[in-house]
């Protein structure tokens, strides 16, 4: 509590200090104005404006961005400043300001090239990093649904359900499950489902089509207003393309009967509108003794209309449908017995279906040069059907203890967020003004969780019935840059409510439980120089619990909440190279743990972490590009004793890297590893959870005319490796007591595709 008044006291200090300043600054005189240059920014090529370029001061610091017309605007401008325009994918281009030039328009016509790492300018933005995972993106494109989280640095997957489940997920020293401590969305589009019958803030990103992906935005910790539940260990916020340049046919086949197809294509192509439609079909038998049967479908329709003066709306709509049989977690004791393989199961009618329609609507309009209004809505329909068993025949010797998880979910939402930019009087200050408001409803029905017996017959219904959940919220943010520094306060305010009616009570029983939260934030940036940054964040987040968890009344927390800390920099000793590290901490006032054959979410008290992410980018040579992030965390329960402390599965150290090549004459290709280390299965690590180290390999050649073909080889290595692992008691069918062991499923062996494909 004392930290929660600290921090509102120190925002609301912070921020009265900033209105008073601007008020002054506005109302004052403006005889003094200071010079500035303004103008828009096109391609070469196309002589389309270009939104989100940099325009960047190297001789005062100050910088701006294109707008959605490529207008620019930049103050604190004087004879003889060098201004740098830059974007990625884009030659740089330096000016030096003639007095000539001072308060006119300056049109920049800018070239088209080879990504490369020379086109970062290190300025003042709250998530710099980004800009740099972007050319991670760009030189090594994502080959497959699974590879796209793991694009963000430090972020570690794995899957444990024959592809169909939603990945399992590592970050900063928690075991996420599939999406509890990271928010994740698609171009606004939210992904987490909370109160989901398999586990809270399950995170299904199958429905995305890799190729569609333009770049991943994202940022560890909880320091950003416009980003809510589930965002504690952090956020993804994927953008697709808008438009697409040329249509692509893509066809690759595999070991292990697998088969990926793939389509997109040119619909509407003219001044100020783009359409194209993307389907995908996966199809695989999956390296196991008993075939998956795997088949998954996505269809993508985009519409995106922009006048390029002041508004611009994309209309999308997606249908994606997954089904699959799995081999589920098989217990160690099993394989070293001989009873099974390595790729067997103990129950092989472990499988499920799913699947999730969507349509989401993103609109901006330029207010004015220094207001912009953006809106997104959005609707979805989800259904789920999941049957596992990891137990065995611990509960039911006879039949088993299979499980079946069921839900059909409708989501709507929409938010409209505001932004002003001031011009101050002070030529080396600029303020930014961001507020938000909007809400979220999923009506969540028969959610169920049965026993059952091979995917047919239902014994007995554990829990069965309806979950509606609401959220609405606002937020607020400013941007203020005085100098080389740069400070973001801001502040979120939550409201929940939450309802479940429970179908299995004799009589009607419908439950209701709301509750409000208020979230601060700080970030600060001190950027002396383009090639140096520093930065201190600070914030409240929360995960909310799952609503038949709250309106159980049995004293959980409904929004727990974590507070973190980050101390960092980002540095560019010379050219063609960029590090980054980052000291950080985390508390949470209630871990959750998934108890999957009862199906409830389980408190497991507060925790806390500390750790340090390191970071590096290398520009080689033009062709040549690598890449690495390690990162370490100590993580503890804070309510037990020591050596009882340790957090299942929570990683301290893991580590991920890229060695690419691009535009070598024909060729291009990759080299890439990922890494965890053993990591404690139980509170007193008694049960260790095995590490590994897993190379991939991919290679491209371009021939006659738009066409490529490819070889993508996972595990190239051949390297023996647990991709999930759990500690879990488990009774196998010729067993009088159970065990408490690692149960596991196996990591990919060696396995190749070749890929052809051409552009037209």
């Amino acid at each position: 509590m004392f930290k929660n008044i600290l921090f509102v006291v120190l925002f609301l200090v912070i921020s009265t200090t900033y209105a008073h300043e601007t008020k002054d600054a506005i109302t004052d005189s403006i005889s003094n104005i200071p010079h500035e240059i303004s103008g828009i920014i096109t391609d070469n090529v196309t002589q389309l404006p270009l939104e989100g370029i940099g325009v960047y001061n190297q001789t005062s610091g100050a910088n701006t961005y294109t707008d959605i017309a490529g207008y620019y605007k930049l103050s604190d401008i004087s004879e003889g400043d060098i201004i740098n325009f830059y974007g990625l994918g884009y030659e740089g281009k330096n000016i030096t300001i003639t007095s000539a030039q001072l308060d006119k328009t300056l049109d920049i016509s800018v070239v088209n090239t080879a990504v490369s790492l020379d086109q970062i300018v290190l300025v003042s933005k709250v998530n710099s990093l980004t800009s740099l995972v972007d050319i991670d993106v760009k030189n090594s494109p994502v080959k497959s649904a699974q590879e796209i989280l793991s694009k963000v640095p430090g972020l570690i997957i794995g899957q444990h359900a024959g592809g169909g489940k939603a990945e399992q997920l590592f970050l900063r020293g928690f075991d996420v499950d599939h999406g509890t401590d990271i928010a994740i969305d698609v171009d606004g589009l939210p992904v987490n489902l909370p109160s989901h019958a398999h586990g809270q803030g399950y995170a299904d990103l199958h429905f995305v089509i890799p190729e569609t992906i333009d770049n991943i935005d994202f940022g560890k910790g909880p320091y950003y207003a416009d980003k809510g539940n589930f965002n504690t260990a952090g956020y993804v916020s994927l953008k697709t393309k808008k438009a697409i340049d040329k249509n692509l046919l893509s066809l690759e086949v595999g070991q292990f009967n697998t088969v990926r197809a793939l389509g997109l294509f040119k619909v509407i192509e003219n001044d100020k509108s783009n359409a194209y439609i993307g389907s995908e079909l996966v199809l695989t038998d999956g390296v196991f003794d008993s075939p998956q049967d795997f088949n998954r479908i996505n269809i993508m329709g985009r519409y995106n209309f922009n006048n390029y003066e002041d508004e611009e709306l994309t209309v999308t709509l997606s249908h994606f449908q997954s089904k699959w049989n799995a081999s589920g977690q098989i217990p160690i004791r099993a394989v070293e017995q001989g009873l099974i393989s390595r790729f067997g199961a103990i129950d092989d009618t472990e499988g499920g279906i799913t699947g999730r329609s969507n349509l989401w609507v993103n609109h901006r309009k330029q207010l004015s040069e220094h207001e912009e209004l953006k809106s997104k809505a959005f609707i979805s329909r989800y259904n789920f059907e999941l049957y596992s068993n990891f137990t065995f025949f611990l509960e039911d010797p006879v039949n088993g203890d299979q499980i079946r998880q069921k839900e059909a979910r409708t989501i709507i939402g929409a938010e409209t967020a505001y932004q002003h930019t001031f011009d101050l009087k002070d030529e080396s200050s600029r303020l930014r003004f961001n507020a938000g408001i909007g809400f979220r409803y999923d009506d969540n029905n028969d959610v169920e969780l049965s026993r059952s017996r091979n995917r047919r017959e239902t014994l007995e219904r554990l829990a069965f019935g309806d979950v509606d959940e609401v959220n609405g919220y606002t937020f607020a943010h400013a941007t203020y840059k005085k100098g080389n520094w740069t400070f973001n306060p801001g502040v979120r305010i939550d409201y929940f409510e939450f309802d479940y009616v429970d179908f299995l009570s004799p009589t009607f029983d419908s439950r209701s439980e709301d509750e409000v939260i208020i979230s601060p934030k700080f970030n600060t940036i001190f950027a002396p120089n383009p090639n140096l940054q520093l930065f201190a964040k600070a914030g409240f987040g929360y995960h909310s619990n799952d609503s038949r968890v709250v309106t159980a009344g049995t004293g959980e927390d409904t929004l727990p909440a974590a507070f973190g800390a980050d101390l960092g920099t980002i540095v560019k000793p010379f050219k063609g190279l960029v590090l980054n590290a980052a000291l950080w901490s985390l508390s949470l006032q209630q871990e959750f743990v998934y108890v999957g054959d009862a199906g409830v979410v389980e408190p497991s008290g507060k925790s806390q972490r500390f750790g340090v992410d390191f970071g590096a980018r290398y520009q080689i040579t033009k062709w040549l590009y690598a890449n690495a992030d390690i990162n370490y965390t100590y993580a503890r329960s804070t309510d037990e004793p020591d050596g009882q402390d340790f957090i299942p599965l929570a990683p301290d150290l893991t580590s991920s890297g890229n060695l690419s090549v691009q535009n070598l004459g024909k060729f291009s290709g990759g080299l890439s590893y990922r890494f965890i280390k053993d990591r404690p299965a139980n509170e007193d690590n008694s049960i260790v959870a095995d590490g590994y180290f897993v190379t991939d390999f991919n290679a491209n050649y371009a021939f006659a005319k738009n066409w490529n073909i490819g070889l993508i080889i996972e595990n190239l290595f051949d390297t023996e490796w647990n991709e999930t692992q759990f500690a879990t008691e488990t009774r196998l069918f010729n067993e009088v007591n159970p065990v408490e062991e690692i149960t596991f499923t196996p990591g990919t062996p060696f396995s190749a595709r070749v890929k052809l494909s051409v552009n037209f």
